[in-house]
C-alpha cells in the first residue's frame, strides 16, 4: 500500500511540476516576482496537502507567532525536500540559497530563476561566502527575508545536525536583521532520495528572534537551540 500511495503521489508532483513551471516562466516578464512566489507558494501547498491525503504526510507547526513582520533570517536544518518546499510559503517574498546546478533543470530550475534565489558554486567557499553576504544584504534591504540551510547539505535524521556555517549569523549582524531558528523531523517521513513516503506528523518549531554582535557566537546559539529541539522531536 505504501508503494501504491508513494507513486500516485509522485505521478501527480511531477505530471504538476512541468505545468506550473511554463505557468511562472510564461507570467515572469509581466509581474514582480512577489506574485510569482505567491503562484509558487499555491502550488506548494496543494502538493503538500495531497501528500497528506495520499500519503498520510501531516505537518505541526509549533510557534508561527514568532515570525516578525520585517525581513529575516530563517535557519533551518536540512532532511528532506519538505522543508525545501514548505519553508517558501513563511514569507513572501523570500530567497533561498541554492545551488547553481538547479537552474539548470528543465523546466523547474528555469522556473525556479524566476523566483530570484541566491545561487551559488559550492566548490569556492570564499566566494560563495561574498555572494551571500553581498547578495543576501541586498535582498534584506529590499524586503525579502532569507532562507539559509546552514548544514550546506541534506542529512539523514540519524546522522543527526551537522555544522553549521557563519553565513547566517554574518548576514543578521551585517545587516541588524533577526535569525528565525526552525527545527523539523521531515526527514522521518519524506526521505532524501527515496521513493516511498512513510505516513507520519512533521514537527516543525520555530523558535524566537535572535540577535547578536559577534556573527560566529549568534551562528552557535541557532545551532545550540535547534540542536535541542532536534533531539527532542527525533
Amino acid at each position: 500500500m505504501l508503494i501504491l500511495r508513494s507513486l500516485v503521489f509522485n505521478t501527480l508532483l511531477y505530471s504538476s511540476l512541468i505545468p506550473v513551471s511554463l505557468l511562472i516562466i510564461f507570467l515572469y516578464p509581466f509581474f514582480a516576482t512577489t506574485y510569482i512566489q505567491k503562484i509558487a507558494s499555491s502550488w506548494i501547498m496543494f502538493i503538500l496537502c495531497s501528500l497528506r491525503v495520499i500519503c498520510g504526510v501531516k505537518w505541526q507547526i509549533e510557534g508561527i507567532e514568532n515570525l516578525p513582520d520585517g525581513p529575516f533570517i530563517l535557519v533551518s536544518n536540512h532532511q528532506s525536500a519538505w522543508e525545501s518546499f514548505y519553508l517558501q510559503t513563511l514569507r513572501i517574498p523570500s530567497a533561498s540559497i541554492i545551488k547553481k546546478d538547479l537552474l539548470y533543470i528543465p523546466f523547474f530550475g528555469w522556473a525556479l530563476a524566476c523566483m530570484k534565489p541566491i545561487h551559488l558554486r559550492r566548490k569556492n567557499k570564499i566566494r560563495s561566502l561574498k555572494k551571500v553576504l553581498s547578495s543576501g544584504s541586498r535582498k534584506l534591504k529590499n524586503g525579502f527575508s532569507i532562507i539559509i540551510f546552514p548544514e550546506g547539505t541534506r542529512a539523514k535524521p540519524h546522522e543527526g545536525l551537522r555544522e553549521f556555517s557563519n553565513s547566517c549569523g554574518s548576514l543578521s549582524v551585517n545587516n541588524n536583521v533577526p535569525i528565525i531558528p526552525i527545527c523539523h523531523n521531515s526527514g522521518l517521513y519524506w526521505q532524501n532520495k527515496r521513493f516511498i513516503k512513510y505516513p507520519g506528523t512533521v514537527i516543525v518549531r520555530i523558535g524566537n528572534e535572535m540577535y547578536g554582535k559577534d556573527p560566529k557566537e549568534l551562528t552557535n546559539r541557532a545551532y545550540s537551540w535547534i540542536k535541542e529541539n532536534f533531539n527532542k522531536i527525533h
